[in-house]
Protein backbone atom coordinates (compact mmCIF):
# COMPACT_ATOMS: atom_id res chain seq x y z
CA UNK A 1 0.00 0.00 0.00
CA UNK A 2 1.30 3.32 -0.83
CA UNK A 3 1.01 6.09 2.06
CA UNK A 4 1.01 9.73 1.09
CA UNK A 5 2.12 12.73 3.60
CA UNK A 6 0.12 15.79 2.56
CA UNK A 7 2.46 19.00 3.15
CA UNK A 8 0.44 22.10 3.50
CA UNK A 9 2.03 25.01 2.26
CA UNK A 10 1.19 28.16 3.71
CA UNK A 11 -0.15 31.35 2.23
CA UNK A 12 2.02 34.56 3.08
CA UNK A 13 1.70 38.02 2.43
CA UNK A 14 4.52 40.70 3.59
CA UNK A 15 2.81 44.04 3.60
CA UNK A 16 5.68 46.49 2.55
CA UNK A 17 7.64 44.14 0.43
CA UNK A 18 9.47 46.70 -1.61
CA UNK A 19 11.41 47.93 1.68
CA UNK A 20 14.42 47.17 3.19
CA UNK A 21 13.22 44.13 5.47
CA UNK A 22 10.07 43.42 3.64
CA UNK A 23 12.47 42.24 0.99
CA UNK A 24 14.54 40.09 3.11
CA UNK A 25 11.24 38.15 4.10
CA UNK A 26 9.99 37.43 0.81
CA UNK A 27 13.48 36.63 -0.58
CA UNK A 28 13.77 34.12 2.75
CA UNK A 29 10.42 32.61 2.17
CA UNK A 30 10.08 31.88 -1.09
CA UNK A 31 10.70 27.75 -1.60
CA UNK A 32 8.77 27.41 1.77
CA UNK A 33 5.74 29.49 1.53
CA UNK A 34 3.53 30.58 -0.98
CA UNK A 35 4.78 33.86 -1.15
CA UNK A 36 2.80 37.06 -1.93
CA UNK A 37 3.94 40.74 -1.52
CA UNK A 38 2.70 44.77 -1.66
CA UNK A 39 5.42 47.69 -2.71
CA UNK A 40 3.57 51.35 -3.11
CA UNK A 41 6.30 53.84 -4.66
CA UNK A 42 8.83 51.47 -5.52
CA UNK A 43 7.93 48.48 -7.52
CA UNK A 44 11.20 45.32 -7.49
CA UNK A 45 10.77 41.54 -8.92
CA UNK A 46 11.66 38.51 -7.06
CA UNK A 47 11.55 35.31 -8.54
CA UNK A 48 9.00 32.94 -6.98
CA UNK A 49 7.06 35.96 -5.18
CA UNK A 50 3.95 37.68 -6.98
CA UNK A 51 3.91 41.70 -5.61
CA UNK A 52 0.98 43.79 -5.61
CA UNK A 53 0.57 47.57 -5.49
CA UNK A 54 -0.76 48.73 -2.51
CA UNK A 55 -1.07 51.52 -0.21
CA UNK A 56 -2.31 50.03 3.16
CA UNK A 57 -3.89 53.98 4.45
CA UNK A 58 -5.83 52.65 1.66
CA UNK A 59 -8.58 50.26 3.40
CA UNK A 60 -10.68 49.43 0.81
CA UNK A 61 -7.96 48.22 -1.27
CA UNK A 62 -6.84 46.65 1.59
CA UNK A 63 -9.05 44.47 2.40
CA UNK A 64 -9.74 43.90 -1.12
CA UNK A 65 -6.43 42.27 -1.71
CA UNK A 66 -5.63 40.36 1.79
CA UNK A 67 -9.50 38.93 1.06
CA UNK A 68 -8.47 37.56 -2.66
CA UNK A 69 -5.02 36.27 -1.22
CA UNK A 70 -6.07 34.40 1.35
CA UNK A 71 -3.04 34.66 2.97
CA UNK A 72 -2.54 32.07 6.38
CA UNK A 73 -0.16 34.97 7.51
CA UNK A 74 0.39 38.37 7.26
CA UNK A 75 3.77 40.35 7.68
CA UNK A 76 3.41 44.12 8.02
CA UNK A 77 6.54 45.80 7.46
CA UNK A 78 5.13 49.25 6.23
CA UNK A 79 5.53 52.02 8.57
CA UNK A 80 6.85 55.43 8.07
CA UNK A 81 10.54 55.20 10.29
CA UNK A 82 11.71 58.84 9.92
CA UNK A 83 11.37 60.12 13.61
CA UNK A 84 11.50 63.46 13.22
CA UNK A 85 9.54 63.86 10.05
CA UNK A 86 7.01 61.77 12.08
CA UNK A 87 7.63 64.44 14.59
CA UNK A 88 6.45 66.99 12.37
CA UNK A 89 3.95 65.28 10.26
CA UNK A 90 1.86 63.84 12.95
CA UNK A 91 -1.26 63.44 11.17
CA UNK A 92 0.74 61.35 7.89
CA UNK A 93 2.55 59.38 10.40
CA UNK A 94 -0.83 58.49 12.72
CA UNK A 95 -2.53 57.06 8.64
CA UNK A 96 0.20 54.80 7.97
CA UNK A 97 1.26 53.71 11.48
CA UNK A 98 -1.97 53.70 12.95
CA UNK A 99 -4.94 53.39 10.84
CA UNK A 100 -3.17 51.88 8.37
CA UNK A 101 -1.72 49.08 10.55
CA UNK A 102 -5.67 48.74 11.54
CA UNK A 103 -6.57 48.11 7.68
CA UNK A 104 -4.05 45.25 7.60
CA UNK A 105 -5.57 44.08 10.85
CA UNK A 106 -9.05 44.36 10.22
CA UNK A 107 -8.52 42.50 6.91
CA UNK A 108 -6.77 39.82 8.95
CA UNK A 109 -10.01 39.65 11.34
CA UNK A 110 -11.76 38.98 8.03
CA UNK A 111 -9.83 36.08 6.76
CA UNK A 112 -8.64 34.37 9.62
CA UNK A 113 -4.84 34.99 8.95
CA UNK A 114 -2.27 35.57 11.53
CA UNK A 115 -1.15 39.24 11.35
CA UNK A 116 2.87 39.53 12.48
CA UNK A 117 3.33 43.24 13.39
CA UNK A 118 6.75 44.78 13.27
CA UNK A 119 7.27 47.80 16.17
CA UNK A 120 10.07 48.87 17.28
CA UNK A 121 12.58 49.32 20.50
CA UNK A 122 11.81 52.67 20.95
CA UNK A 123 9.12 52.09 22.78
CA UNK A 124 10.62 52.44 25.58
CA UNK A 125 12.42 55.60 26.91
CA UNK A 126 15.72 54.27 27.15
CA UNK A 127 16.12 55.00 30.81
CA UNK A 128 16.85 51.21 31.83
CA UNK A 129 18.14 49.50 29.03
CA UNK A 130 18.15 45.94 28.54
CA UNK A 131 14.23 45.78 28.31
CA UNK A 132 12.19 42.09 28.22
CA UNK A 133 8.98 41.97 26.87
CA UNK A 134 7.29 42.88 30.76
CA UNK A 135 8.76 46.12 30.76
CA UNK A 136 6.35 48.77 30.56
CA UNK A 137 6.72 51.57 27.36
CA UNK A 138 6.84 54.95 28.10
CA UNK A 139 7.53 56.64 24.12
CA UNK A 140 9.32 59.75 23.75
CA UNK A 141 8.25 61.20 20.77
CA UNK A 142 5.37 60.91 18.22
CA UNK A 143 6.54 58.23 15.95
CA UNK A 144 7.10 55.97 19.16
CA UNK A 145 3.89 56.70 19.81
CA UNK A 146 2.18 55.94 16.66
CA UNK A 147 4.16 52.59 17.44
CA UNK A 148 2.79 51.55 20.39
CA UNK A 149 -0.52 52.68 19.42
CA UNK A 150 -0.38 50.53 16.26
CA UNK A 151 0.84 47.78 18.80
CA UNK A 152 -2.59 47.95 20.64
CA UNK A 153 -4.61 47.73 17.62
CA UNK A 154 -3.39 44.55 16.60
CA UNK A 155 -3.36 43.05 20.42
CA UNK A 156 -6.99 44.54 20.09
CA UNK A 157 -8.32 43.04 16.93
CA UNK A 158 -9.24 39.84 17.72
CA UNK A 159 -7.00 37.95 15.73
CA UNK A 160 -4.44 35.00 16.18
CA UNK A 161 -0.79 37.63 16.57
CA UNK A 162 2.85 38.23 16.81
CA UNK A 163 4.81 41.19 17.43
CA UNK A 164 8.13 42.24 16.66
CA UNK A 165 10.28 44.90 17.88
CA UNK A 166 13.59 45.00 16.55
CA UNK A 167 16.14 48.01 16.83
CA UNK A 168 18.00 50.46 14.40
CA UNK A 169 17.53 47.58 11.28
CA UNK A 170 20.12 47.78 8.52
CA UNK A 171 21.54 46.03 5.63
CA UNK A 172 20.90 45.97 1.62
CA UNK A 173 18.82 44.96 -1.01
CA UNK A 174 20.47 44.55 -4.21
CA UNK A 175 20.00 48.26 -5.61
CA UNK A 176 21.86 48.99 -2.51
CA UNK A 177 24.22 46.75 -2.75
CA UNK A 178 24.97 48.01 -6.58
CA UNK A 179 24.74 50.97 -5.01
CA UNK A 180 27.59 50.34 -2.79
CA UNK A 181 29.54 48.91 -5.64
CA UNK A 182 29.12 52.50 -7.76
CA UNK A 183 30.09 54.30 -4.69
CA UNK A 184 26.27 56.22 -5.18
CA UNK A 185 23.13 54.77 -4.37
CA UNK A 186 20.69 56.11 -1.82
CA UNK A 187 21.63 55.51 1.72
CA UNK A 188 18.66 53.70 3.37
CA UNK A 189 20.23 53.02 6.89
CA UNK A 190 23.00 53.92 9.27
CA UNK A 191 25.48 51.23 8.23
CA UNK A 192 24.60 51.81 4.26
CA UNK A 193 25.12 55.25 5.11
CA UNK A 194 28.42 55.20 7.28
CA UNK A 195 30.11 52.91 4.45
CA UNK A 196 29.33 55.24 1.90
CA UNK A 197 30.92 58.30 3.70
CA UNK A 198 33.90 56.61 4.86
CA UNK A 199 34.26 55.45 1.20
CA UNK A 200 34.34 59.18 0.13
CA UNK A 201 36.59 59.84 2.48
CA UNK A 202 33.94 62.67 3.92
CA UNK A 203 34.53 63.13 8.20
CA UNK A 204 31.48 61.96 10.04
CA UNK A 205 30.24 63.18 13.49
CA UNK A 206 28.78 60.32 15.37
CA UNK A 207 26.78 60.38 18.75
CA UNK A 208 28.51 58.47 21.78
CA UNK A 209 25.70 58.88 24.20
CA UNK A 210 22.43 56.73 22.50
CA UNK A 211 22.81 52.79 22.84
CA UNK A 212 20.58 50.10 21.04
CA UNK A 213 20.76 46.76 19.47
CA UNK A 214 21.56 46.87 15.65
CA UNK A 215 19.71 44.47 14.12
CA UNK A 216 20.58 43.09 10.51
CA UNK A 217 17.61 42.47 8.40
CA UNK A 218 18.50 38.98 7.08
CA UNK A 219 18.71 37.61 10.73
CA UNK A 220 15.37 39.93 11.55
CA UNK A 221 13.86 38.20 8.60
CA UNK A 222 14.53 34.42 10.15
CA UNK A 223 12.68 35.51 13.30
CA UNK A 224 9.83 36.95 11.10
CA UNK A 225 9.28 33.50 9.64
CA UNK A 226 9.59 31.85 12.96
CA UNK A 227 6.71 33.12 14.06
CA UNK A 228 4.49 32.89 11.01
CA UNK A 229 5.48 28.76 11.68
CA UNK A 230 4.73 28.87 15.34
CA UNK A 231 1.42 29.27 16.45
CA UNK A 232 2.91 31.22 19.49
CA UNK A 233 1.83 35.10 20.25
CA UNK A 234 2.82 37.90 22.03
CA UNK A 235 5.07 40.62 21.87
CA UNK A 236 8.57 39.46 20.85
CA UNK A 237 11.98 41.19 21.35
CA UNK A 238 13.45 40.88 17.63
CA UNK A 239 16.98 42.52 17.75
CA UNK A 240 20.64 42.01 17.74
CA UNK A 241 22.99 40.57 20.55
CA UNK A 242 24.72 43.93 21.04
CA UNK A 243 24.08 46.83 23.36
CA UNK A 244 26.59 49.50 21.39
CA UNK A 245 26.28 53.08 21.05
CA UNK A 246 26.30 54.90 17.34
CA UNK A 247 29.73 55.73 17.57
CA UNK A 248 31.50 52.20 18.49
CA UNK A 249 29.03 50.72 16.26
CA UNK A 250 30.42 53.37 13.32
CA UNK A 251 33.94 52.18 14.24
CA UNK A 252 33.02 48.61 14.02
CA UNK A 253 31.71 49.23 10.71
CA UNK A 254 34.62 50.67 9.99
CA UNK A 255 37.04 47.73 11.04
CA UNK A 256 34.53 45.14 9.36
CA UNK A 257 34.36 46.83 5.83
CA UNK A 258 38.36 47.97 5.92
CA UNK A 259 37.38 51.56 6.00
CA UNK A 260 39.71 54.38 7.67
CA UNK A 261 38.26 55.08 10.78
CA UNK A 262 39.99 58.08 11.61
CA UNK A 263 36.94 60.09 10.01
CA UNK A 264 34.69 59.15 12.78
CA UNK A 265 34.67 61.77 15.31
CA UNK A 266 32.78 61.04 18.59
CA UNK A 267 30.09 63.60 19.74
CA UNK A 268 27.08 63.91 22.53
CA UNK A 269 23.29 64.21 21.60
CA UNK A 270 23.21 67.87 22.38
CA UNK A 271 25.53 68.64 19.57
CA UNK A 272 22.73 67.60 17.51
CA UNK A 273 19.23 69.97 16.94
CA UNK A 274 17.03 66.21 17.01
CA UNK A 275 13.31 67.61 15.90
CA UNK A 276 12.63 64.45 18.24
CA UNK A 277 14.02 63.44 21.69
CA UNK A 278 15.86 60.06 21.41
CA UNK A 279 16.02 57.51 24.03
CA UNK A 280 19.39 56.84 25.75
CA UNK A 281 19.74 53.03 25.84
CA UNK A 282 17.28 50.99 24.03
CA UNK A 283 18.69 47.86 24.18
CA UNK A 284 16.80 44.41 23.88
CA UNK A 285 16.94 41.44 25.91
CA UNK A 286 16.12 38.32 23.50
CA UNK A 287 16.38 35.70 25.43
CA UNK A 288 12.62 34.81 25.27
CA UNK A 289 11.95 35.17 21.53
CA UNK A 290 15.68 32.80 20.62
CA UNK A 291 14.33 30.30 23.36
CA UNK A 292 11.05 29.64 21.90
CA UNK A 293 11.30 30.65 17.94
CA UNK A 294 15.09 28.93 17.77
CA UNK A 295 16.37 31.78 16.40
CA UNK A 296 19.54 33.11 17.24
CA UNK A 297 20.49 36.62 16.99
CA UNK A 298 23.63 37.51 15.56
CA UNK A 299 26.01 40.11 17.32
CA UNK A 300 27.19 43.49 15.59
CA UNK A 301 30.58 41.52 14.30
CA UNK A 302 28.68 38.81 13.00
CA UNK A 303 25.81 40.92 11.21
CA UNK A 304 28.67 42.94 10.00
CA UNK A 305 30.52 40.10 8.56
CA UNK A 306 27.26 38.14 6.90
CA UNK A 307 26.59 41.85 5.49
CA UNK A 308 30.13 42.39 4.06
CA UNK A 309 30.48 38.22 2.51
CA UNK A 310 27.25 39.47 0.74
CA UNK A 311 29.15 41.95 -1.47
CA UNK A 312 31.28 39.10 -2.61
CA UNK A 313 34.75 40.28 -0.88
Amino acid sequence: MDYFILVTILKLLVVGGSGLLGYKVAELAVGEFETFATYNFRSVELQGCNFFKLNKCDRSATLVLIKKIKPDVVIDTAALHNVDYCETNRDEAWKVNVEGTRNVADACKETGAKMISVSTDYVFDGKKGFYNEKDAPNPLHYYAKTKLEGEKVVKEAGIDYAIARPSVIYGWNPSELAGLRSSSGKSTNFVIWTINKLNGKEEIRIITDQYSSPTLADNLAEALLALSRSKRQGIYHTAGKTCINRFDFAKKIAEIFELDESFIKPVTSDAFKQVAERPKRCCLDVSKAEKELKVKFLTVEEGLTKMKKQTGS
